[in-house]
């Protein structure tokens, strides 16, 4: 056998391990991204039935390891310059976005879907997913000026505007009347799946 053939046989038998130590991409899962306003009907298993803001029952299967997590109140003084927030907001007559709600999140989930988009709270609302910079005082409110990835934005946040931040929950807080927030996945079947729930507690509901 040749030095070539030799060196050849070497390349391919460590070639094998290698291939088999590279992981499968894990495909993306099938479905139609579907939030989900409503008020609990009932807990049955892993099986959230539930009743939509417009009236509309649906039941939602839970993954074993769902996430509940939880709001809690806090004031517009409590965000600061490079804190990771989220808002929805909408454009009043002035042509500029008033905050309709603002959440300041834990720095474990900053960047999480960065970016402006619209939102379905209300007509015409959109979502902002960005870093607070200048924080500029203004007789209706400070107004935020945010950044993100290919974009900046600026919002009012009037003093009746719930500020909030992340809390952690349980699924015994998934009980008849409490008011969530589900972002859910819609299978080609119809069948609605979630992982993770913001559910109400002590009185302060999913405001998004």
């Amino acid at each position: 056998m040749t030095r070539m053939a030799i060196a050849a046989g070497i390349i391919a038998l460590l070639a094998v391990p290698a291939l088999a130590q590279t992981p499968a991409q894990t495909p993306a899962p099938e479905g139609t991204p579907t939030r989900i306003r409503a008020t609990v009907e009932k807990l049955d298993g892993q099986n959230l039935m539930v009743k939509s803001r417009d009236g509309q029952n649906m039941t939602i299967v839970l993954a074993p390891n769902t996430t509940v997590v939880t709001l809690v109140k806090k004031s517009v003084a409590d965000i600061k310059a490079g804190d990771y927030v989220a808002s929805t907001g909408v454009k009043g007559p002035d042509g500029k976005i008033h905050a309709v709600e603002v959440r300041i999140f834990p720095e474990a989930m900053r960047g999480g879907n960065e970016g402006q988009r619209p939102w379905d709270l209300m007509p015409d609302s959109l979502m902002t997913n960005a870093t607070v910079g200048k924080i500029e005082q203004a007789p209706k409110g400070p107004v935020l000026h945010v950044t993100y990835k290919g974009g900046q934005s600026e919002y009012t946040v009037g003093p009746e505007v719930p500020v909030l931040s992340m809390g952690t929950g349980d699924m015994s807080l998934l009980k008849p009347g409490a008011a969530v927030f589900i972002g859910a996945l819609k299978k080609p079947d119809g069948t609605l799946t979630a992982s993770r729930v913001t559910a109400e507690k002590d009185g302060i509901k999913p405001p998004m």
